[in-house]
């Protein structure tokens, strides 16, 4: 939608709401806050309900120090134990190449960078990957890497054109995978 016909809506809607007063207003919001509240609920509740369920599955085999954890300890050993595992990044690599491929792109030379953030305890492995290729082959790219390897982020993506005549622009793509030592954390 363009700014004038959103200018439009936003009038006409002040319009009706001032022909029918205040109380129906009123009412318009609070539903609208009610309907917002139940949207943001369902994907959390959701997310609760798959956090207690592996929390569930995951309780056996855990030391008995999880057993006696915090709910907030609970959650720090999950964050840690799905991140990858920093001695294996050759294998998230093959995977980036085998998608692109699966794409349509190639991948000729890339910038990695691994480091280590000391507050979170975290290793970091930057992946920066300059790719030619149509705009809807690099967002599936990019999409199916995200599914693909869960500890890792989309942190940029750009595209330029040398010439309007370029049939084909330049993407460039930074990743960022979070990694740990491949031990398992306890809280």
């Amino acid at each position: 939608m363009k700014l004038p016909e959103i200018s439009i809506l936003l009038l006409q809607a002040r319009l009706w709401l001032m022909q029918r007063g205040a109380v129906t207003a009123c009412a318009v919001l609070l539903c609208l806050i009610g309907g917002i509240a139940w949207l943001w609920h369902i994907p959390t509740a959701k997310m609760q309900r798959a956090l207690e369920q592996q929390n569930n599955v995951a309780l056996p085999s855990v030391s008995a120090n999880l057993l006696g954890a915090t709910s907030v300890e609970r959650n720090m050993f999950n964050f840690y134990d799905l991140l990858g595992e920093r001695r294996h990044p050759e294998q998230q690599i093959k995977t980036l190449f085998e998608i692109a491929a699966k794409n349509g792109l190639s991948l000729t030379k890339g910038q990695y960078k691994l480091a280590y953030e000391q507050n979170s305890r975290v290793y970091t492995y930057q992946i920066i990957l300059p790719v030619k290729g149509t705009y809807m082959a690099v967002w599936q790219f990019g999409n199916q890497v995200l599914a693909a390897i869960p500890f890792a982020s989309l942190d940029e993506i750009s595209f330029k054109r040398d010439s309007i005549t370029d049939n084909l622009p330049e993407a460039r793509l930074r990743f960022t995978l979070y990694l740990n030592e491949g031990v398992r954390q306890q809280p």
